[in-house]
């Protein structure tokens, strides 16, 4: 069983930077595909990026391409999301979640889930 915690959440202006954590315990994730998700009120939940087990590759939604990055740092067992210029419309509560194998998009194909973290972007 994996459990993920997601941190680093809260109210930035528009144009500003966060930096999103997810830390996993109870078994090392060095061999899990990570991804990262968000999910605003009334919507979807939406594939945001994915990193491979070995943090070589990575995949980006078009939304996000070039504004967030995705890294991973094993020894840690913590998934990272860096988001840059962030815009009000990426306001939602954000997911890490793991899954043995490649990386996918779809939030179905993923084993295990953190409860969140809000990241609000003020105008």
């Amino acid at each position: 069983q994996v459990r993920l915690v997601e941190s680093g959440g809260g109210l930035v202006q528009a144009g500003g930077s966060l930096r999103l954590s997810c830390a996993a315990s109870g078994r090392t994730i060095s061999s899990y595909a990570m991804g990262w998700f968000r999910q605003a009120p009334g919507k979807e939940r939406t594939f945001l990026a994915a990193i491979t087990w070995s943090g070589g590759g990575a995949y980006y939604a078009d939304s996000v391409k070039g504004r967030f990055t995705i890294s991973r740092d094993n020894a840690k067992n913590t998934v990272y999301l860096q988001m840059n210029s962030l815009k009000p419309e990426d306001t939602a509560g954000y997911y890490c979640a793991a899954r043995h194998g490649t990386i996918v998009t779809g939030r179905d194909l993923y084993d295990y889930w953190g409860q969140g973290t809000q990241v609000t972007v003020s105008s």
